[in-house]
């Protein structure tokens, strides 16, 4: 799927963040959601690598990344610490400086980074997100039916995970093939990467971190940046999916404008998977963004 594309994998305060590297250019890092890999940009890597450095990295807890046990507080999955993975990461490879794409969990990733990295990342574009905190607090009965797997993974280990381990390929369709589009959207070469990392026992558990943080110390970051009136720096450009949650259970834009007044964006004809579902609307809307 990354025909050209070398493996740059590095190993980060002990652990392994996986990450695959091409082009030439201004640097940018691609993250991705839950619960894929870094597979989901195989369909607009390749083009941005054209005019990019194009980095694309799996989070820790996913895709073939570390995954190690959570902590007590899950600290070790918050979004600040798999944002500073990342920023090492780039590090490592020479690009201290870089613009970054990020889908769902990716994009809440990204949005930390852009906060508390503000002389690190130039441009920030997230996808198909509303600010974590933000969502918490206005959660609907729709919100939670749709997103039934935002109150399962946070329940105490080893329940979710156990679940998971017992059948993951289910656990795939009840989650992106429940959303608005389907599995169509999903190359099977991209499907069965996605099945052959959340069969690992070990993603099970890095998953369900990732949530757990976010139902705690996430939200105890973004309330006292918002308290001390911490704001992204950075142009933002903030996508969603036409057909998808976030435009019907929230005003995404209103929302990051608490973050970054300035910030431009707006639906795509699409629903949560953009970069799979929407690739060439992606690209036109990102390219334009990026190179302003």
């Amino acid at each position: 799927m990354f025909e050209g594309f070398s493996d740059v994998s590095a190993t980060v305060d002990g652990i392994k963040i996986h990450a695959l590297m091409a082009g030439a250019g201004p640097a940018l890092l691609l993250l991705h959601g839950h619960p894929q890999t870094h597979a989901i940009w195989h369909k607009v890597a390749p083009t941005l690598a054209r005019q990019f450095t194009v980095v694309v990295a799996d989070l820790r807890g996913y895709g073939d990344s570390g995954k190690p046990p959570g902590e007590p507080d899950h600290a070790n999955y918050a979004k600040r610490r798999m944002a500073l993975d990342q920023v090492r990461l780039m590090q490592a490879l020479g690009l201290p400086t870089f613009a970054v794409i990020g889908h769902d969990r990716g994009g809440r990733v990204a949005a930390r980074m852009a906060l508390d990295h503000p002389d690190v990342v130039s441009r920030l574009v997230t996808l198909d997100v509303a600010p974590t905190l933000a969502m918490y607090q206005q959660t609907s009965f729709e919100f939670a039916r749709a997103y039934w797997h935002w109150f399962f993974l946070v329940r105490p280990s080893p329940f979710p995970e156990t679940l998971i381990r017992a059948d993951p390929d289910l656990y795939l369709k009840q989650t992106m093939g429940a959303r608005s589009a389907g599995l169509k959207p999903f190359a099977p070469e991209a499907y069965a990467a996605y099945l052959r990392c959340l069969s690992d026992p070990a993603t099970a558990h890095g998953i369900c971190e990732d949530y757990r943080a976010s139902v705690g110390i996430d939200l105890e970051h973004d309330q006292a940046d918002l308290a001390a009136g911490k704001q992204i720096q950075c142009p933002f450009l903030a996508l969603w999916g036409r057909d998808g949650v976030i435009e019907r259970c929230f005003d995404p834009l209103a929302e990051w404008r608490r973050w970054n007044p300035g910030v431009k964006g707006m639906a795509l004809p699409c629903g949560h998977y953009i970069p799979e579902e929407a690739p060439e609307v992606l690209l036109d809307h990102a390219l334009a963004f990026l190179t302003s």
